[in-house]
């Protein structure tokens, strides 16, 4: 035999034996993909046994619901590429790719039938995105002289990849801007309080493929003048891998475009303003929930159709900032849709981080025939609202956003008496938390587990709710993600059920997952009782 020969036949036998070890197997692939502009005929038999090894994991993979399609594509493009390369002739070409479908069928068998669980099938795939990810070693040196050179000489040769802000082995950091101060305190409170919920339970889990979630908090009072510091104490020192959860519309006013910059991720604020929501969406924000333009769209249709009342004896009640320009924006298309001029809406002003509420209540004075009020305020002010104008105007209806927080502004309203608490209605953005919905009794457990005393609150579900949201994007992206895969991944989320009753879906046109309206009312004891709103 030729030495060329004897040289083939123990490349051959050498990549064999490699081959046969689940570990090199995903090592090679990466080395065959990273070298096959220059793969040479004699490698055929390797791609076809690695056909045979890569097919089941990339069928098991489609077969998974739960497994980011794009994920698998990446994998399927690249070996379609290392066929295509390797093979000298079409008829080679044709066999290997019969080789890898015959495989890939196998692997959604193997689901089927039981044989295989997506669990395994996810961490097998995470490897090859590995294998592709990472600079792989040169074909020849993997191979090398002889098969004792090969079995020692791999594992020094594969780099790993660059870290990513905010992430090691063990966790990743996220960060939240809020409101811990001020009169508007509890709101930022109870959405952290919801994300560590959320958190809590992943990590008690063994976290996310073996990463802990942490949540790092940065007060800004509700004021944007302390946000850009809040910020960039979170991204500069904190060093967080993005942002979830964040407070306020004035506040992301600053917020979002300190994260564009730095292309970091913007996930899941408190807020439903336009703000968060360009069309087309800024790629790097993500919302949850509705907005407030349709939050207060549906509190209009649903006093016009269910309360029988006339556009024109609707006012709002509204923070003189971008937060109550989103929520009247809602109030005036609605007007539009139904024939009526908007310019007619009568719009009461207060300021931020206050309760001066005295000028709209001269102004709602002046006017005639006003029988409710939509309000896009904070909690506070909308009690004190409440209170200055509950017997000057007898009957009146009042209707609050979700910002207001239901729980706070319950408690604010029962000190002042059952009459001030009945009736009054909010719209939520997420099911009642005194339902029964899979989502609310697995967030109540989940409170009573790490924080035990905290009573169920819309603001600490809402937060529940988003986190989980990315925790399920976090999932899907695998073990090696940075922030442009994350994105990927979200953008080809669809009809996700997380137990809301409502299914969430993202895309590249649609960064809001939930465009969903829940109608609540409070009783005289302060308790929100669910209401159609249609």
């Amino acid at each position: 035999m030729s030495d060329h020969r004897v040289g083939k036949a123990r490349t051959l036998e050498v990549l064999r034996r490699i081959t046969h070890r689940p570990r090199w197997t995903m090592i090679l692939l990466g080395t065959l993909i990273a070298s096959a502009a220059t793969a040479a005929p004699s490698n055929v038999d390797v791609v076809r046994d690695l056909a045979t090894r890569v097919g089941p994991i990339i069928g098991s993979a489609l077969a998974c619901t739960d497994i980011a399609r794009p994920r698998i594509q990446t994998v399927v493009d690249k070996f379609v590429a290392v066929i295509r390369e390797t093979a000298p002739n079409e008829a080679i070409r044709v066999d290997l790719t019969q080789v890898l479908d015959r495989s890939v069928a196998d692997g959604r068998a193997a689901i089927s039938s039981g044989r295989a669980d997506c669990r395994s099938t996810d961490r097998q795939l995470a490897e090859l995105e590995r294998s592709i990810a990472a600079p792989a070693p040169s074909l020849s040196g993997m191979i090398g002289p002889s098969a004792a050179v090969a079995a020692t000489t791999p594992t020094a040769q594969v780099n790993t990849a660059p870290p990513v802000r905010g992430m090691t082995d063990r966790e990743i950091r996220f960060g939240i801007a809020a409101p811990f101060s001020g009169p508007n305190k509890e709101l930022g409170r109870q959405m952290k309080l919801g994300i560590d919920a959320a958190f809590n339970r992943i990590n008690d889990a063994g976290g996310v493929d073996g990463r802990m979630l942490r949540l790092v908090a940065a007060d800004d009072g509700y004021e944007p003048t302390r946000t850009v510091e809040a910020m960039r104490q979170l991204y500069e020192k904190d060093q967080v891998f993005g942002i979830v959860g964040n407070v306020g519309t004035p506040t992301a006013a600053v917020a979002v475009p300190f994260a564009l910059e730095r292309r970091m991720l913007f996930f899941g604020a408190f807020t439903g303003s336009g703000i968060l929501r360009r069309d087309p969406p800024d790629r790097y924000v993500f919302n949850y929930r509705a907005s407030y333009a349709e939050e207060t769209d549906a509190t209009v249709r649903y006093l016009v159709k269910i309360r029988r009342l006339k556009p024109q004896q609707i006012a709002v009640f509204a923070q003189q900032d971008s937060y109550g320009d989103s929520g009247f924006q809602g109030v005036a298309k609605a007007f539009r849709a139904m024939g009526v001029n908007d310019n007619t809406i009568v719009r009461l002003n207060y300021q931020r981080n206050t309760v001066d509420v005295d000028d709209a209540i001269n102004q709602l004075k002046l006017q005639k025939n006003i029988k409710a009020i939509v309000m896009v305020p904070g909690y506070r002010a909308a009690a004190k609202f409440i209170e200055k104008t509950k017997d000057l105007f007898p009957g009146l209806i009042y209707t609050s956003v979700s910002f207001v927080g239901s729980t706070a502004l319950a408690e604010e309203l029962k000190l002042l008496g059952p009459r001030y608490a009945n009736g009054v209605i909010v719209t939520q953005v997420v099911p009642a938390v005194s339902g029964y919905s899979s989502i609310v009794l697995e967030y109540k457990n989940a409170l009573a587990k790490y924080f035990p005393g905290e009573a169920s609150d819309y603001v600490s579900l809402e937060g529940y709710v988003a986190a989980n949201v990315l925790i399920q994007g976090i999932k899907r992206a695998g073990p090696q993600f940075d922030t442009e895969k994350l994105i990927d991944v979200l953008e080809n989320t669809r009809n996700f059920d997380l137990g809301l009753g409502a299914q969430l879906s993202f895309g590249r046109a649609e960064h809001q997952a939930s465009h969903k309206v829940w109608g609540t009312a409070m009783d005289e004891t302060g308790t929100y009782q669910p209401i159609e709103l249609e």
